[in-house]
């Protein structure tokens, strides 16, 4: 089944996952990133779910997307309030899910023209 249109190859699509990376457009990326449509992948300075801040948060409503989809790992994991406060007070919606179900649903809302922002953790070990 199609997720999204033809007309995203001129975005950033998530063409592939697995635990221990990510493609972009085919690319492969094996560490944590921010992925939005129109600009290139970049690196997000986390490595375990335990080490999220609110800064982490806050590099991403810099960006000020619309929602925030972020990728837990292999298991579903919410943050705590406090931490995404830069995002809720500027009434960006923040969801949290496995990473799969993450780059899915970036992909689809991609497809929609939504701005969003996928934040994916990429365990290195």
């Amino acid at each position: 089944m199609k997720l999204h249109s033809d007309n995203t190859q001129q975005y950033q699509t998530v063409t592939g996952y697995d635990a221990s990376g990510v493609e972009i457009n085919a690319e492969r990326f094996n560490y944590s990133l921010l992925v939005m449509p129109e600009t290139p992948p970049r690196a997000w300075n986390v490595t375990r779910f335990e080490d999220l801040t609110s800064e982490h948060f806050e590099q991403i409503a810099r960006d000020e997307p619309d929602v925030v989809i972020l990728g837990t790992g292999e298991r579903q994991r919410f943050v705590h309030p406090r931490l995404i406060a830069s995002l809720t007070t500027r009434r960006t919606g923040v969801e949290s899910m496995d990473s799969q179900a993450a780059c899915r649903t970036y992909n689809v809302l991609m497809g929609e023209g939504r701005k969003v922002t996928l934040a994916l953790i990429i365990d290195p070990a």
